[in-house]
């Protein structure tokens, strides 16, 4: 399928792998050989590769109805017309629905991104293609005060369910109780809207995430929302995000190089920017670079 009746589909609504998409007209770019020839030979022989997503994660990943855009979906689009072939989009219910998906040769793979840690990498590697930092969303006024993993004791937070930022606030109410206080009341989503809209709706005290999407949903809430700890550890240290792929497949050091082509020719900053993403850029893609989550 060209990318012309691609873009002809997602214009009219229709379903390609689950999600369609609307594509950027201003990204074109040609195809590189040396990295075509590299795709595995299904691949080539289809012309297509699958990337599962976890439905919406703004400003990355916007889901709406039948159709994604954001910034992974700017990028995919670039890496396919690098690459030769279409990027189609399926979309799957929660991290560990989209890890299975990926390491059962459903999908053949997530860009993302997904947060890259120790553990993960035990069954994925890691292409990352983002740094990032995790911070809370409160009503505007932060009436409950939160402004660090210390201050969340006692609070009802709402986090993304099976990710890192699950994990860090379920230690910290283990610690609060340790230090005599009361545990935080952790409240799972399986998305990021719902997840925001149980503080918009006051179910939850904040929702902490990663300071990407809570900077879009923050600049999208009619001043309803806020921006705390930001600048603080929160229970982690650096943090490196990319796409994922099977441990030791070859598509991720050739997404590591397509990915560094993109950074080289100026698509990367582009498309970051035009989302809000500055921030969050890297100079040169990596493969597992991410760190420890504490214990």
């Amino acid at each position: 399928m060209s990318h012309r009746k691609l873009i002809s589909l997602a214009l009219a609504g229709l379903t390609v792998a689950g999600v369609a998409y609307a594509q950027d007209p201003a990204i074109k770019l040609d195809v590189n050989k040396e990295l075509h020839e590299r795709l595995p030979e299904e691949v080539k022989a289809a012309g297509k590769m699958i990337s599962v997503n976890n439905g919406s994660f703004p400003p990355y990943e916007i889901v709406t109805g039948t159709e994604m855009t954001g910034a992974s979906a700017d990028l995919t689009d670039a890496l396919g017309q690098l690459l030769g072939i279409e990027i189609e989009h399926a979309t799957v219910g929660g991290l560990p629905a989209l890890l299975a998906g990926v390491n059962s040769g459903r999908y053949q793979f997530a860009f993302g991104p997904v947060g890259d840690y120790k553990d993960r990498e035990a069954a994925n590697d890691f292409v990352d293609w983002v740094q990032e930092y995790v911070v809370f969303a409160t009503l505007k006024g932060n009436p409950k005060g939160i402004t660090s993993l210390d201050t969340a004791c006692g609070q009802r937070i709402s986090v993304m369910a099976g990710g890192s930022a699950e994990r860090v606030i379920k230690v910290q109410s283990e610690k609060c109780v340790a230090d005599g206080k009361d545990p935080v009341e952790v409240q799972s989503y399986t998305d990021q809207p719902a997840s925001i809209l149980a503080v918009r709706s006051k179910r939850a005290d904040a929702f902490f995430s990663s300071q990407a999407p809570l900077t879009y949903f923050v600049s999208q809430s009619n001043g309803q929302l806020e921006l705390a700890g930001v600048g603080e550890k929160n229970g982690f240290e650096d943090i490196y995000q990319g796409a994922v792929v099977p441990k030791g497949s070859p598509l991720g050091p050739l997404l590591m190089d397509a990915i560094k082509v993109l950074m080289d020719n100026g698509t990367y900053a582009t498309i970051m920017k035009k989302w809000g993403l500055e921030n969050n850029m890297i100079k040169q893609p990596g493969i597992n670079l991410g760190g420890q989550l504490p214990k």
